[in-house]
């Protein structure tokens, strides 16, 4: 008899496909679109877009959409930036002359950059029209989704102090007649229509059946012109001047995402590919080059020492985030340096047993490959309770060994008439201008969404990703190594209990900074929290399933058996489904 002790939901099996997300209605449409013979992206990019309706509030059409990309026949990773760029206005001084406040509404608004990252993988990657991969995102936004926990939960989150509710969708008449249909908070299963929402995207298809006549590639691009040329741009432009953004004409028309090198390393016997320095992804990996140095199968799993170790080697890549991490384009990143294997053990000698950082750690110097930087800053500690529960996930293999796997996200008030948000991700900037991710224009602010592939023996093995802002790679560090390290299946992986620091500045403004924060899920016995306090841990203690430990997916490829296997997080509303 198998033993389920050691996790709730099963292990979802196929022979031919597998997707896994962060609704299950956004898998089932990735689902059909494969079986009406679309491939990974097909089914990616319509899975996407349902994420974009169906979990509004976390991932939106005009917000970021990074993507990552595993073509069987070339046998290459390709990651498309999906993250916009500050407007050619903007500026720290004329946000300070503001007030200051990089979080107020369209002041932080960037160029939107989903649309274009959706369509450019679709035209490079994919074999359908927009239109087809866009029927269920339509149907879904005309015709209703049932209102679930987590949309509900994030409806009433805390504001942050200081800042009022911006970013509150009940703070803004439209979003409140939108998403407060009856005048209050929804109910568990209340319909909730987004009318302007599917207006656009069929708007947006109606551009690509008007120029078929240019073929498949002419009339995709037509789809993008019509948001980043035409007259949505237009609307949109309007609405954000109107209320004091920087967003120009120029700024949508310029923009383009990119086809950029992911970077990756080793960890055991597992390949990683992450996103590069212009988001998040290096930390993962700078993270498991420190892991690898240890024997973690020898530790007891989320024992005191294990949960240390962990939680050292994190903090020291967020540190070095700090200090380096900015856009490629406007930041000389060192990123061979950081991500060396050499520079991570050095990095690894400073972890010291029975010992919290107590603050954040000092960054270290990838260039002369030492330890310990004499440019380290230390940042000035903030502190507040705002729960960060923006952005969803969703992975999709087909039949030929594609995957695709992408971190939609953004939230704030809506465009008036589209229905949509402008990427306020300029929010995770810093008026700081000697920091990495300072605001300047045309350069693309920091950004947390990063998903990843993973491979074994040269071929595809893991799809994976989370949402959860500064929690993204500290869920997939961990997912990751329950698999890799202690042999869980995908499922038990993603159930396990988890941990995060809060020890180092949050990207998002404020940038709360914790010094020694730990905050750990209450499944975690509380002999071990005792232990981790005596080390020097502030311990922070979720309930347990707690949304913000993140709400991670993943596929696995189990080669020797044919089998495609899908984990779904049941901490938000994750599902899997194959065939």
């Amino acid at each position: 008899m198998i033993n389920r002790s050691g996790w709730h939901r099963p292990v979802i099996m196929g022979t031919e496909a597998m997707v896994s997300s962060g609704h299950h209605l956004a898998s089932l449409a990735a689902i059909d679109i494969l079986k009406k013979g679309g491939n990974a992206v097909d089914a990616g990019v319509a899975m996407g877009l349902c994420l974009n309706v169906t979990i509004p509030e976390m991932a939106n059409f005009g917000g970021v959409a990074p993507i990552m990309f595993y073509s069987a026949s070339e046998d290459k990773v390709i990651t498309i930036s999906g993250l916009g760029k500050w407007p050619k206005a903007v500026s720290i001084e004329l946000i300070k002359k503001r007030g200051g406040l990089i979080y107020d509404q369209f002041t932080c608004s960037i160029v939107p950059s989903a649309p274009d990252a959706w369509i450019t993988a679709l035209d490079m990657f994919g074999t359908m029209p927009f239109g087809k991969v866009a029927e269920a995102a339509i149907h879904l936004a005309k015709n209703g989704f049932p209102a679930h926990s987590c949309f509900i939960n994030n409806l009433v989150q805390l504001p942050i102090p200081g800042y009022g509710d911006a970013f509150q969708l009940r703070a803004y008449e439209y979003a409140r007649r939108v998403f407060f249909p009856s005048g209050h908070i929804p109910r568990m299963g209340d319909l909730i229509i987004q009318t302007d929402l599917a207006k656009t995207l069929q708007r947006l298809v109606l551009s690509e059946e008007k120029n078929l006549r240019l073929g498949r590639h002419g009339a995709l691009m037509a789809v993008r012109d019509e948001f980043y040329k035409g007259e949505i741009a237009k609307e949109l432009v309007a609405y954000v001047q109107g209320d004091g953004g920087f967003l120009s004409l120029d700024d949508m028309a310029e923009f383009h995402v990119g086809l950029e090198e992911p970077v990756k390393t080793t960890y055991r016997d597992v390949e990683v590919y992450c996103c590069g320095p212009w988001c998040q992804g290096p930390v993962n990996i700078m993270a498991l080059n420190i892991l690898e140095g240890h024997d973690l199968g020898a530790l007891k799993h989320n024992s005191a020492d294990y949960i240390h170790l962990m939680a050292s080697a994190l903090d020291l890549a967020f540190a070095d985030r700090y200090q380096y991490i900015g856009d490629p384009k406007f930041v000389d990143v060192p990123i061979d340096g950081l991500l060396s294997k050499e520079y991570a053990n050095l990095r690894g000698t400073l972890i010291q047993k029975d010992r919290a950082w107590g603050k954040m750690p000092p960054s270290g110097d990838p260039r002369g490959m030492r330890a310990i930087s004499t440019t380290a800053k230390e940042p000035t500690a903030q502190r507040s309770d705002r729960a960060n529960l923006d952005t969803t996930y969703g992975c999709v293999v087909d039949g030929e060994g594609n995957a695709f796997s992408a971190t939609p996200s953004d939230e704030g008030p809506l465009v008036p008439g589209l229905g949509i948000v402008v990427s306020p991700r300029g929010r995770q900037a810093w008026l700081d201008p000697g920091h990495p991710s300072s605001v300047k224009p045309g350069k693309r602010p920091h950004l947390t969404p990063n998903p990843a592939l993973a491979f074994k023996d040269g071929e595809l093995w893991m799809a994976y990703g989370t949402p959860g802002g500064d929690t993204q790679p500290q869920t997939m560090v961990q997912v990751l190594v329950n698999v890799v390290d202690f042999q869980m299946n995908i499922q038990q992986a993603i159930e396990a209990p988890r941990f995060a620091s809060g020890n180092f500045p949050e990207s998002g403004s404020p940038h709360q900074y914790k010094p020694g924060r730990l905050n750990v899920e209450a499944k975690i016995p509380q002999h071990i929290l005792g232990r981790l306090r005596e080390m020097g841990y502030a311990v922070n203690i979720y309930t347990a399933w707690n949304a913000s430990c993140g709400g991670a997916c993943a596929i696995v490829i189990d080669k020797e058996r044919g089998l495609l296997l899908g984990g779904a997080d049941p901490r938000r509303e994750c599902y899997a489904i194959g065939y």
